[in-house]
């Protein structure tokens, strides 16, 4: 069981750190996520994007030649963020970041398992087929259409979630 931990500097030292199931629903939940990647620069890439949180991990796609894959091949280290519904504010709702390496998902069996998932949250706004080692947007007329996506997953080294009373409160793994 994963228990977090307050930060005293940022929140209510006596405060109950939220449940692990509660930030895993949030991550499961949201439709929004914003990755953070690193160019080989060193300057940080933030894009908006759309991912499931499955089995304790958060998924992605992403072009071959889109900047964060880009990025990924010289530093797979990514944070990904995602809040509350509603308007964002200092004294409602939560955030959460999640921080750790991405890792391509291959294995065409997990790729279907990650394309259903995909289908069963965004239904056919982000339809996806499996094609090799990638996946393959499926047009509205049923067709698969344009060139593939591959897909990492990011198992987390550390969550950590802001908000309501307890503040700032870390999950290690």
């Amino acid at each position: 069981m994963t228990t977090g931990v307050i930060d005293p500097r940022y929140g209510d030292a006596s405060a109950t750190p939220p449940p692990w199931a509660a930030v895993e629903r949030l991550l499961t939940d949201a439709q929004l996520y914003w990755i953070i990647t690193v160019r080989a620069d060193g300057r940080p890439h933030a894009v908006p994007l759309v991912g499931v949180w499955q089995d304790g991990a958060f998924a992605f796609c992403t072009g071959s030649d889109e900047q964060k894959q880009r990025n990924l091949d010289t530093n797979a280290h990514v944070s990904v963020t995602t809040g509350s519904t509603g308007v964002n504010g200092w004294n409602n709702g939560k955030d959460v970041v999640v921080e750790g390496t991405a890792v391509r998902v291959t294995d065409g069996e997990a790729l279907r398992e990650l394309a259903a998932a995909w289908f069963a949250k965004y239904g056919d706004d982000w339809h996806f087929d499996v094609r090799g080692q990638e996946f393959v947007e499926v047009s509205h007329s049923g067709g698969s259409s344009g060139g593939g996506a591959w897909v990492y997953r990011v198992a987390p080294d550390k969550v950590i979630v802001f908000g309501d009373e307890h503040g700032q409160t870390t999950y290690r793994f």
